[in-house]
């Protein structure tokens, strides 16, 4: 009877197996997919970037003037963590490109936010500014520390593409709401 009972158990794991098989190919089939879907969704950092611009004890920049093709995809503001703003790009031709501004001590933040990049001593001049040359093996960056505040503009994007960003980088105001005239 023992014996039995084991060939049940088994006979019975292979059917529940080739139902579940059954109803996981039947709901693939019907629910829809699209394979040439782009997987990167872009983000609308207006939001962010209007509190970021409201908390900051510094003139938060963002890209002003960049090409359409240009895909933002990750943005954050922590006042907590030294008033860290983070602003993620991808180049039209799918590198990663990313603006980070923060109070916090320099050697520290710019290590962390370019993945161990190192100072090269070399200077670029950006929109008649110069920012220092950091290479690193997971990311470049080029740096501008200015009253109290690093600006990094990182990631595996090219020189160029790198300076481009700097280059349209501004600061601008949140938008603040008109008042009526009083009559």
């Amino acid at each position: 009877m023992a014996g039995m009972r084991g060939k049940q158990t088994v006979r019975g794991m292979f059917q529940s197996m080739a139902v579940i098989c059954a109803a996981a190919g039947v709901i693939y089939l019907f629910v829809p997919h699209d394979d040439k879907a782009d997987p990167i969704k872009p983000v609308d950092y207006r939001v962010e970037l209007v509190t970021a611009q409201r908390a900051a004890p510094y003139p938060v920049l963002e890209p002003v003037g960049l090409a359409k093709d240009w895909t933002p995809t990750s943005v954050a503001y922590d006042r907590e963590d030294s008033d860290a703003w983070h602003l993620g790009f991808l180049t039209p031709d799918r590198q990663y490109v990313a603006v980070e501004q923060s109070t916090a001590p320099p050697q520290k933040f710019i290590t962390q936010v370019t993945h161990e990049a190192r100072d090269t001593g070399r200077t670029q001049q950006v929109a008649g500014r110069a920012w220092q040359r950091w290479e690193g093996p997971k990311y470049d960056a080029l740096v501008l520390r200015d009253k109290g505040v690093t600006t990094v503009v990182t990631g595996t994007a090219t020189p160029e593409q790198l300076a481009r960003m700097a280059a349209a980088l501004k600061p601008t105001q949140p938008a603040t709401p008109t008042t009526p005239a009083k009559a």
